[in-house]
This record gives C-alpha cells, structure tokens and sequence, in this order.
C-alpha cells in the first residue's frame, strides 16, 4: 500500500524514535532485537526492557577501546548488563564526562557470539541520529505492537547511501560580500536541510570557486575561539565577494557530522586535556563523522562540474572527485588563527592532514 512508510522512511522514524526515548525493533531475518538510546531512554521503559531477557549494552569500537573493554566484534562491543546495574551506570558506561573523575569502570563481559551484525546496524542508527553511539537492547522472542521495527538491510542500506537532495526553494539575498542567492537543499531521508549561497552569477562553463562549509553554532554564530570556522565562513565569502562570483555549501553537520550536543561533550573532554581527536575518540566517534558527498550532489543539481575548491582539506577534494566533481585548483583558506585555537588548528594538521 503506497500510503504505509517504506523501508528508508521507517529509518528515519527510528532516527526520532531514538531522539524521543523510544525503543525501536530491528529484525535480521528470525533473530530480532529491541533497543534504545542509552543516552534517552527512561529508567520505567529500561524496566520493562529487562523484563523481556538479557539486557546487552552495544558501544562503537571506539569508546570500547577507551574502556579497555573487548571488542570481538570489531566496531562494536556487546556488554552484559548486570542485574544490579541501572541507568545510571549504563550512561556513566556510554558517556565519557566523568571518565577522569571514576575512571575504574568494569570489569566487563563482552561477547563474542554471533549476531553482532544488528547491534552494528544499531550503533550506526544512533550515530546518525546524532546521538551518544551507545544502544541498550534485548532480544526480541515475541512481537511487540506499536514500535518502528526495520530490517537490517533497510538501516545498513540508509548507513552507507547517500542521501538525495531536491532544491526546495530560492531567493535572491543582499550580503556585505555582494549580490547574492540563497537556496535550500532537502535530503529525502528526513535529515537537516543544507543551504547553498551564490554569490554573482558563477559561470558553469567554467571552474567555480567553491566552499564546503560545514556549520559551527559555536564559530560562525558566537564567534567561539576555539575554532577558525568563523573567519573561514566569513573569508571564503569575501573572497567570493571580491572575484564577483562564487558558491558556499553551508552543510548542517556540526561538529565533524556528531551534533552540537556531542560537540559540547567533546569541549568539555578538551578542558579535561584531551585533543579534538581524542576527545572524538572517548565519545565513540571517529575522527570525523561527515558525508561530504552531500556536497558533491548540491553541486550536481546546481550545474556545477567543475570547481576551484576553497580548502585545507584534502580529504574534501578526494571526496569531490571520487564523485565526479572536478577539482582543478586547491584555493588555500588560512585564516583565523589565533593563540586560542593554536593547538586545535596543530592537531587539525598532524592528525587530520589539514594543509596548513
């Protein structure tokens, strides 16, 4: 029936299923587990997800690796809950804030049984759903009415595609950099929308000078020291300003892809003395959790082949053309330094291969 979800909308479901603290099921064929967010779930559902079997608490590789706990299954590790443990345990377990305060956490009993290809599945939800990536969850022996339930195809399929956009609307926009347009990007799988901001009239004959930007609240907004994303922002626009033409991706993935929330966890992990990486690390994440593939299929729907791409990442210029984005001229963007972020931009540069 065309008016029941598919598959990928019921992704996207889950996605607010998590945010909100609902459990969500995802079945592998006839092995099915029930899960939720450890960092929303409520103390009365955790309660009645006990009552069902085993509870399992699945942590991505890296905050595993922090923990010193055994990951058999790679990316992932299945912990046994045990019975006495609450929530609170569960969150301290997840969520690095008080590491250094209790650090003797454990010891721990992981499996290493088959199955973990779920619980993967389940951790790659979280994430996108710009959560801690740590899900509590049970097997499933009989079904429950009411809950989003997915196959494991359908979420490994929405973790690894990339999402499609449609221009959504348009309109033209005064800026201090110029004459201007501004249009917004919908992704059909229910994400945050992403802006692309035109400066003049680029000619599509020729290569475009192009920025990828990713936001930052805390930069571009408050103008935080900690990063250079403001003066980027506001550089790239100038200089797109003073050649008469130029594009700005303004894509929504804070904080390298993890959210503003868990960016504050990692701020608060790097007074604590960790390093951005680190910090990203302890929480679960990898270095960097961004699709710049989202940029490339802006592109593709504004026209534009062929670009002069404002970086100092190479990644971003692998990533354009690995998906057919010509990239004929790196323009640097070194802007924004400060004594305040000196350390950051130095780790930006030996960890990240930044080009500075």
């Amino acid at each position: 029936m065309i008016l029941l979800p598919t598959p990928a909308e019921l992704v996207a479901r889950a996605r607010a299923d998590l945010r909100l603290g609902l459990p969500v099921v995802i079945s592998d064929g006839p092995s099915r587990i029930i899960l939720a967010s450890v960092e929303t779930v409520s103390s009365a559902r955790l309660t009645e997800m006990r009552g069902l079997g085993e509870l399992i608490l699945c942590l991505s590789g890296r905050r595993a690796q922090t923990l010193k706990a055994r990951a058999y299954d790679g990316d992932v590790a299945r912990i046994v809950v045990p019975s006495e443990a609450d929530l609170a345990w569960m969150q301290a377990v997840a969520d690095p804030a008080d590491d250094l305060r209790t650090p003797m956490k454990g010891p721990f009993k992981t499996l290493r049984t088959e199955g973990a290809v779920v619980w993967q599945a389940a951790v790659g939800l979280a994430k996108t759903a710009h959560l801690l990536p740590a899900v509590v969850g049970v097997d499933l022996n009989t079904p429950l009415d009411g809950l989003t339930v997915l196959t494991l195809s359908s979420v490994q399929q929405a973790l690894v595609e990339a999402s499609t956009l449609g221009q959504v609307v348009g309109a033209k926009l005064p800026m201090n950099a110029g004459r201007g347009r501004l249009e917004i990007f919908r992704p059909t799988d229910g994400g945050e929308e992403h802006y692309a901001v035109q400066i003049g009239l680029p000619d599509r004959a020729a290569p475009v000078l192009v920025r990828l930007h990713s936001a930052c609240f805390t930069g571009d907004v408050l103008g935080s020291l900690k990063c250079d994303c403001g003066p980027q922002l506001r550089g790239a626009l100038g200089q797109m300003g003073s050649e008469g033409a130029g594009v700005l991706l303004y894509l929504n993935q804070e904080g390298r892809g993890i959210g503003l929330a868990n960016k504050m966890r990692a701020y608060d992990l790097q007074d604590q003395g960790f390093d951005t990486v680190e910090a990203n690390h302890r929480l679960g994440f990898e270095d960097d959790e961004r699709d710049f593939r989202l940029g490339a299929g802006i592109l593709r729907e504004m026209g534009i082949a062929s670009v002069r791409l404002m970086t100092n990442n190479p990644a971003k210029i692998a990533m354009m053309q690995a998906q057919g984005i010509e990239v004929v001229e790196r323009v640097p963007l070194q802007v924004g330094q400060t004594p305040e972020n000196a350390n950051y931009l130095a780790v930006k540069a030996a960890k990240s291969g930044h080009l500075l």
